[in-house]
């Protein structure tokens, strides 16, 4: 049996990795998941997975791509949800700002530096024709601390995935100015190269017992009401999300998403993407 650390965000993409856990489907093909939850976010787990504290990780593909690109040694190995991130972005419910273009030159709450609330932070005021050095940035280290940032007043603005912040938006906590979607897929599953090396096979075997939980759970008319209750969030909301989403089910690569966020990567500095290919961040298991 091959024991693998995964870790992911504790939010209801998420979903089909606990539908698999608890119904023993990774065990039947030799793989222990012993999954963590990071609320950091992308940052945080990449960071894990780059000094070895995890083997796999859930993360965003513009983040994973930025480390990759970085000299993290990992790759991606699977998309997880093909389908775009929608980002609301938030102010505090009694925050004077009213439209979307008076954040110019405000404060973001981000989770650390090269998470996905840092990079499409940058993103959107680009996409908005500000200047590279629009955004100010106070490091919160996740969604708790930005409710505390923007509470405080120590940022104005927060990006997040906006069905995830719906809680706070129905009880007056924050407030939804606008949206940005990404323009690649949402989440892509990364894995250590040691473990791409040595066990590629079982990797793969989990990985495609995961696709069949996603099918699994795409299909369910009983799914809806089973993500509301574990991720505390309204039916009707998960209802409107999960029409909207769509996991992937086999191992094709996103070879056009890719490209376009290395792209978006090196023309925003975050890091260098100018001689990158998708074999330099993709890894064909199958």
């Amino acid at each position: 049996m091959l024991n693998l650390k995964v870790i992911g965000v504790p939010e209801h993409f998420n979903y089909p990795w606990h539908r698999g856990i608890d119904s023993g489907a990774f065990e039947k093909v030799g793989v222990n998941v012993d999954w963590t939850d990071v609320p950091g976010g992308t940052g945080a787990m990449m960071t894990q997975i780059r000094e070895g504290e995890a083997d796999v990780a859930v993360v965003l593909t513009q983040g994973a791509i930025a480390r990759i690109l970085d000299g993290d040694a990992c790759r991606i190995v699977k998309t997880y949800v093909e389908s775009p991130l929608i980002w609301g972005i938030h102010v505090a419910a009694d925050s004077p700002l009213k439209d979307i273009e008076e954040i110019q030159g405000r404060t973001y709450a981000i989770s650390r530096q090269g998470s996905g609330s840092h990079l499409m932070s940058i993103v959107d005021a680009s996409e908005r024709g500000w200047p590279a050095d629009s955004p100010k940035f106070e490091i919160v280290g996740g969604l708790e601390g930005a409710r505390k940032a923007l509470a405080n007043g120590s940022a104005d603005i927060f990006f997040w995935e906006k069905f995830t912040t719906d809680p706070y938006v129905q009880n007056g906590e924050f407030r939804l100015i606008g949206v940005r979607e990404t323009i690649w897929p949402a989440f892509v599953i990364v894995a250590r190269n040691e473990l791409i090396e040595a066990n590629g096979s079982l990797l793969a075997a989990m990985l495609t017992e995961l696709n069949q939980q996603c099918s699994a759970v795409a299909e369910s008319s009983d799914s809806v009401e089973q993500i509301a209750s574990m991720y505390k969030l309204e039916p009707s909301e998960t209802a409107q999300w999960k029409s909207v989403t769509r996991w992937s089910c086999d191992f094709s690569c996103p070879t056009a998403g890719i490209n376009t966020a290395i792209a978006y990567i090196d023309r925003l500095g975050i890091a260098d993407g100018s001689k990158a290919t998708v074999d330099d961040i993709w890894h064909n298991l199958v």
